[in-house]
């Protein structure tokens, strides 16, 4: 009898074993810095139709947002006029964000937009920073109803403009030039607009991006694209399978323009996502729409390949809708569950480090530093179903259990039990889901 006992112990134990060799592997090395990680990942955009209501303010600062653009297509529609500067300047400034300007490329002038840079460096000595000339110049001729602009034109205008600028205030930093839907270097990505609403060349056949960095490279602080994986227009919108699918590639796209920019230019120029979403037309209330659940936790992942790749800048589009307007981080009242992905971030380090693996199409893994030397680990999972995964920690020694803060269907992020996480720890996160872990060093 104790021996029948014994081979059923040792049966239940080698299946426990077999099984948990089974479950798949996620790997930190907290020894493996690499480097701090840009605050202006956390941006978003502003343009005519968005503001931060005035109940939603303290909110609004608890986002963690570090970057704050005005752009948009009603960017070449007018000149931004100087009661838009302050009211824009006095909230971004209130959130704790940079503000970002874009000034008018079509129909603008360097007149124009020197005057403003004067309104609002000298005049007001706001100190901005960062500015862009036009918003989506490869969309000129489909949405803007120019019958012709080419990248010559592009070229011409922009360096005028820009150099108009720098006249009034040399400190000013150039982000651009803003091309939507760029096709990247040897890029497989599926669901790129079709050829006449984004292409990445122009009615000549040449190449926005390449050719504006030929002619206009060395004025650029940072070279910027615009990215939605499902340009609407018309075609069906994200699925949450497809949002699982495509966050995988987000990994090469920096990457891969890092190599234009270095070919063309000679030069590292740090990389900007100025305008980042899962649909560039509007969307709401579906399961997979820009106001869902399922589009915040896509977010997350993004973000998270994004900071890996070293992205400079990383804006959502945008940060405020209403009811009947799937962008925004808020929405009229209330906050979108994307709020939530920024607040999740809000408890990240700040010093990456390395981890892995980031082909997971199910669940990722991204680790940082905080000044305290406690080591946090942002756990994503995108499926629709319960995952475990073995965690690998290697180059730190915890010490006492894990704070944990969760996001999911049931936590619009809240405190949960903690954990004891260390080496070889089973890590269960639940559906479509957010996972924080900050694990305290042993001294």
């Amino acid at each position: 009898m104790r021996r029948r006992a014994a081979v059923l112990v040792l049966t239940v134990l080698f299946g426990w074993i077999a099984a948990a060799q089974d479950i798949p592997e996620l790997t930190v090395d907290a020894s493996q810095s690499h480097g701090i990680i840009s605050p202006y990942v956390y941006g978003s955009n502003m343009n005519l139709y968005t503001i931060i209501p005035m109940d939603l303010m303290d909110e609004a600062q608890q986002l963690g947002l570090k970057y704050v653009r005005f752009g948009g297509g009603d960017s070449d529609i007018q000149d931004l006029r100087e009661s838009i500067i302050d009211l824009f300047v006095l909230q971004t400034r209130a959130i704790g964000a940079e503000p970002a300007l874009t000034v008018r490329l079509l129909g603008g002038t360097p007149q124009k937009a020197a005057e403003i840079v004067h309104y609002a460096n000298v005049e007001k000595d706001y100190g901005i920073r960062y500015w862009s000339i036009g918003n989506e110049p490869n969309l000129f001729v489909a949405l803007m109803g120019v019958p012709r602009y080419t990248v010559d034109d592009l070229n011409r205008e922009w360096r005028a403009i820009a150099e108009a600028m720098l006249a009034v205030d040399p400190d000013i930093r150039f982000v651009g030039p803003d091309i939507t839907q760029y096709a990247l270097l040897n890029s497989d990505l599926e669901n790129l607009q079709y050829v006449d609403r984004g292409s990445s060349l122009d009615a000549e056949g040449r190449d926005w991006m390449v050719e504006f960095l030929r002619a206009n490279g060395d004025l650029l602080s940072y070279v910027s694209i615009h990215r939605y994986p499902w340009p609407g227009l018309g075609r069906e919108g994200a699925t949450i399978d497809g949002l699982r699918r495509n966050s995988r590639e987000w990994d090469g796209i920096v990457d891969n323009l890092r190599i234009v920019v270095q070919e063309v230019t000679g030069r590292d120029i740090p990389i900007a996502v100025t305008e980042l979403n899962s649909n560039s037309a509007n969307s709401v209330g579906g399961a997979a729409s820009l106001d869902s659940h399922a589009n915040a936790i896509w977010l997350g992942d993004v973000l998270g390949r994004l900071i890996r790749q070293k992205t400079a800048i990383a804006a959502y589009w945008d940060i405020q809708g209403g009811s009947n307007r799937g962008w925004g981080i808020l929405g009229r009242t209330d906050l979108r569950p994307t709020a939530h992905t920024y607040r999740m971030y809000s408890h990240f380090g700040a010093e990456l480090v390395a981890s892995g693996p980031s082909d997971d199409p199910s669940v990722s893994i991204y680790a940082a530093l905080r000044a305290d030397g406690v080591l946090t680990l942002m756990v994503i999972n995108l499926s629709e179903s319960e995952q475990a995964r073995s965690l690998s920690l290697a180059g730190f020694v915890p010490a006492g259990d894990a704070e944990v803060w969760r996001f999911d269907a049931a936590h619009p992020v809240e405190m949960i039990a903690p954990q004891r996480i260390e080496d070889d720890t089973i890590l269960t996160v639940p559906p479509l889901s957010m996972t924080l872990y900050a694990i305290p060093p042993k001294r």
